[in-house]
This record gives structure tokens, C-alpha cells and sequence, in this order.
């Protein structure tokens, strides 16, 4: 009997080992068609390793395993030694991400990046039910209906947060600077990304317009858009492309077409791979008239915004203002494989026509830092970490086609740095509990018909709003409200007149707070040309130089 099992085990062992050996075989073909173009030669040997690991693990083991997700993990976790946009799909996740192109659905209007183990909210979307809320760039989002989102990708969370338009779905978030976690119910509304939601005339005659995004139609919506403002004989033009997550490329070109003519360099890439090396140029033979430009960008404006901004820059088209941008200029490209699994590859990086590099590599590393994944790192070091890399990146000098000096290293160095004023804990608790919507909305059923576009509340009325707000279990002393008095009375006269007259209207009210956008506009009054301006921004940075040493 014992002979018999022995027999028995042999052949099993055996079996075994030829399915190993076929295994190896597979492997040992992958490994050398790698090995031959990276010159690895180590590489089928440590292929071999790992089978000889996995081997061991399924035999001996204290209880079964299964394979399939031993060698899932296996994958991830040779991921983790790469960027963190180079990423392993499951079947049912390849599909999702490759099929997923509806224009609209049930969702809660932010824009979201997966940084260390948290979903972090790059932008919320105007108009949308998670920017009447109050949600912010930053908010790291914990848990949705009361389940941990923590560790997971952002398909995963995505499918807990998107659902049915008029359902309502309740936000954990992890605000900076709050101790405790905040929540947000919010309910579900039908998502429209309008590429350019805002385009008009100021009052000193400069055109203000606003690319939210870079989707199928912003070429055709900046087109018709720019007729209407030059219809209207703008002297100026500010296009603000702050939190701008990107889009697609070919239409960062055709925008970028628009202001350079045709046969401009836009961007390059380069990667290790000969095919991944290429270049954009403009194909159209349209320019726009030569009135100033100026480029408003923040830390949220990313990827197809920054070639855009950059490249006029550039190209000497405009001048950029605000903070330098997000720095996302790395490619990915989708690679299918076996039983419907899928890798997304970063194969190359984005270049402008000066030569910088687009992508910013110190937020790659902060992704992957385990200080940042555990929270174990404040903000302000994380800020320290940041104002590093800038200084850094202005060792690398680089040149506009009319000789500005402009600066790589990552991200969009802005030609003026412009801070933006940050919101109070009482304006955050205010836009939080969605107290200026919700009074604005009870307001209207009393008053619409007293509501002209230069409506503006009375002392009185900011005090009622104040009661309502505390009946809302919103605490503040006068001193929180005198110190933002004039903001407090600009969202209650925004949020009222939008109720009746439409986003645009309210949007134009908002912008009266808005300090970088008022310190841009400042710009057009003082200089009248870009060469002015350029001047300008050259006198200024010195100014600021001197001042720092």
C-alpha cells in the first residue's frame, strides 16, 4: 500500500513538474524575446525563480491557494517598482476602461486621482451637486455609503459613487487642516461635461473664457466662441484653464492651432521604444488676431492643459499667470492580454517645442512615498517637498522661440506667480452644509419677482442668512464673519441671481472674489500689449529675486 502511494505521489510530483516545465518553456520564450532586445541576460533566470517560488508556495502551502490571484498580486506588485500610472486590469476592469465612453451619467461632478491609497478629488466640476456642496480639490474621499474606498483604484471607487440620477449616495472625506472626517449626502444627477461652460465680455473690454476640459468638441466650441468675443471687438483675452484635468491631445493642438498658424511645433514625445517617439504639429491654416493673451493656471491644471498653456509660452502667444500646474506628462498606452486580463503602460513622456518635459516627477515619487500612503506625512512637508522640486526645475533654463527664458523640471512655470486667496473654516463649513444653495432656493419662492441682475443684498438680508445659517447648526463668532463679510455677501448675490438667471450670470457675480483672476485683469489695464507684458513679467521676477536674496 505505502508503495503504491509512493508511486502515486511520484506521478503526481512528476506531473507537476511538467506542467512547471511547460510553464518554463512559456516563460523562458517570453524571457528571451525581452532578453534580446534589453540585453537582460539575467531576466529568464529570475523568470525561473519566480515560477520555481510559485511552485513551492502551491505545494507546500498550510492550505490551498488560489493561482489566479497569487499571480494577479504577483503582477501588481511588480507594478509597484514602476510609476503609478502603469496598472494591471483584471477582465471585468479592462473592459470597463476600455468600453467606458458615455457622455453623460448619474454621478457627483468631481474629477478624482488615486494618490497613495486615498481617491483625491483634483477638481470639482462647476455646476454639479459636488460643487454646490462645496467638495474641494485635495478632499481625499474615505468611504461611500459607509464602505472603505482606502486602497482602492479609481474604477472601483467610481463604480460605488456613480448610480442612478435622483439617488442619493453619502461622501467620507478627509479634508486637510480638519480633524474629524467630513460627509457629504449628496444626490445624483445626469453628469454633461460642457468643454468651455464660460465665455464673455468684461467691463474693461477684455474677453474671459474658461476650458474646463479638453474633450471631442473643445476645438469647434473655441472656435465659435472666439467669433462671438471678437464680434464683440475684445481688446484682450483671458482663458482660464485652471483645474483643467486634460483631455484629449489632438484637441490641445487644434486649440494651441488657433493662436500659433499652421505647421507649429506643439509636442513631442520620447519614450525607450522607437515608435513611442513622435510629433505634433499644427495642420490648419488658421490664426487668430494678434491681441495679448493671457494663460490662468493653478495646481490642478493638468496634462493636455499644461501643453496648451506651455505652448503658447511657448510660441510667445501669452503670457501665463497663477501657480505652476499639476505636471502630468507621461503616456500610457492599453496592451491587452491573455483571458480578457489588460496592462496599461507608461511608454513616454510629453515634450514642448522649447524642449521641457511636461511631467513632474516629484509627484510620481509622492505617490509611491509610504510616508504619503500611511499619512504620516503633513501637508506643510508635502508643500516643502513641492516648493523643492520648483526650485529645482528653474536649473533648467530653456528658451521661447523669441528668446524668454522659461523654466523645465516639470509642470508649467507660470510667467507670473499669482496666489489664489484661500477660503476660511466658516466659508468651508458654509459651502459644506450647502447653506448659500439651500437659502438661496427658499429666498426665491418670497422674492423672484423683486430679483433683477443687479440685484445686490441688503445688510438685513446677509443677517437673515446668518440666522438661517446658525438654525442650520453652523457656529461662528462676528469676528469669523467680519473678517469675510464681502465673500459671504458675493455667494449670497451669486447663488440668488443663478437661481433665476442661469450659471453664466452667477458665474460673473462669483468671479468678483475670485483674487487671481481680479489681479489678471489688473494686467490688461496697466499693458496694453504682450510685449508689455512680457516686460513686465521680466522686471517683476527680478524684483522678486532681489527681494529673496
Amino acid at each position: 500500500m505505502k508503495n503504491k502511494l509512493n508511486k502515486m505521489s511520484k506521478i503526481l510530483f512528476s506531473a507537476s513538474i511538467i506542467g512547471w516545465i511547460i510553464i518554463g518553456a512559456l516563460l523562458f520564450n517570453f524571457a528571451n524575446a525581452d532578453a534580446s532586445n534589453s540585453g537582460d541576460a539575467n531576466v529568464y533566470k529570475k523568470l525561473k525563480l519566480f515560477s520555481e517560488a510559485l511552485f513551492n508556495l502551491r505545494q507546500n502551502y498550510v492550505e490551498e491557494l488560489d493561482v489566479d490571484k497569487l499571480i494577479d498580486s504577483a503582477i501588481k506588485g511588480m507594478l509597484d517598482e514602476v510609476d503609478p500610472h502603469t496598472y494591471y486590469f483584471t477582465p471585468d476592469e479592462f473592459e470597463k476602461f476600455s468600453t467606458d465612453t458615455k457622455g453623460e451619467f448619474g454621478g457627483l461632478g468631481i474629477s478624482i486621482d488615486k494618490k497613495g491609497d486615498y481617491i483625491t478629488v483634483v477638481a470639482p466640476i462647476e455646476g454639479t451637486p459636488a460643487y454646490r456642496l462645496g467638495i474641494l480639490a485635495g478632499d481625499k474621499i474615505s468611504k461611500v455609503d459607509g464602505v472603505s474606498v482606502v486602497g482602492l483604484n479609481t474604477d472601483e471607487s467610481i463604480k460605488l459613487m456613480r448610480g442612478e440620477p435622483g439617488t442619493k449616495v453619502m461622501i467620507s472625506i478627509i479634508r486637510p487642516g480638519v480633524k474629524n472626517e467630513l460627509e457629504f449626502e449628496i444626490v445624483r444627477e445626469i453628469i454633461k461635461i460642457h468643454s468651455i461652460p464660460y465665455s464673455f465680455k468684461l467691463d474693461n473690454g477684455v474677453g474671459y473664457l474658461r476650458i474646463r476640459q479638453f474633450n471631442a468638441n473643445t476645438t469647434t466650441d473655441l472656435r465659435e466662441k472666439l467669433d462671438e468675443l471678437e464680434a464683440e471687438g475684445i481688446r484682450g483675452l483671458i482663458i482660464d484653464l485652471r483645474f483643467n484635468p486634460g483631455g484629449l491631445l489632438r484637441e490641445a493642438i487644434n486649440t494651441v492651432n488657433e493662436f500659433v498658424g499652421k505647421g507649429k511645433l506643439v509636442v513631442f514625445t520620447k519614450g525607450r521604444a522607437p515608435q513611442t517617439n513622435e510629433k505634433y504639429l499644427t495642420r490648419f491654416n488658421r490664426i487668430r488676431d494678434d491681441y495679448p493673451v493671457i494663460v490662468l493656471i493653478n495646481n490642478g491644471s493638468a496634462s493636455a492643459s499644461e501643453i496648451f498653456a506651455g505652448s503658447l509660452q511657448d510660441w510667445d502667444r501669452g503670457l501665463i499667470v497663477g501657480q505652476p500646474s499639476f505636471g502630468k506628462g507621461s503616456v500610457q498606452r492599453l496592451f491587452p492580454l491573455s483571458d480578457g486580463n489588460g496592462i496599461k503602460i507608461t511608454t513616454a513622456k510629453y515634450y514642448i517645442n522649447s524642449g521641457r518635459c511636461i511631467h513632474k516627477d516629484i509627484n510620481d515619487k509622492l505617490l509611491k512615498d509610504e510616508r504619503v500612503r500611511n499619512g504620516d506625512i503633513s501637508t506643510e512637508e508635502i508643500k516643502e517637498l513641492h516648493e523643492a522640486a520648483e526650485e529645482k526645475n528653474h536649473e533648467d533654463i530653456y528658451y521661447t522661440s523669441k528668446g524668454r527664458v522659461v523654466y523645465g523640471g516639470g509642470g508649467i512655470t507660470p510667467d507670473i506667480e499669482i496666489e489664489q486667496n484661500k477660503l476660511s473654516d466658516l466659508g468651508v463649513e458654509l459651502r459644506r452644509k450647502n447653506a448659500f444653495f439651500n437659502y438661496s432656493v427658499d429666498y426665491l419662492v418670497d422674492h423672484e419677482e423683486d430679483v433683477e441682475l443687479d440685484f445686490r443684498c441688503s445688510e438685513q438680508e446677509i443677517q437673515d442668512f446668518l440666522e438661517y445659517a446658525k438654525s442650520e447648526n453652523i457656529s461662528f463668532e462676528q469676528a469669523e464673519v467680519d473678517s469675510i463679510y464681502s465673500w459671504i455677501t458675493n455667494e449670497l448675490n451669486s447663488n440668488i441671481i443663478g437661481r433665476k438667471f442661469g450659471d453664466i450670470e452667477l458665474y460673473k457675480i462669483l468671479i468678483e472674489e475670485d483674487f487671481q483672476l481680479q489681479e489678471t485683469i489688473k494686467i490688461f489695464d496697466k499693458y496694453r500689449s504682450l510685449a508689455d507684458m512680457f516686460r513686465y513679467a521680466e522686471e517683476h521676477n527680478r524684483e522678486k529675486k532681489k527681494k529673496l536674496e
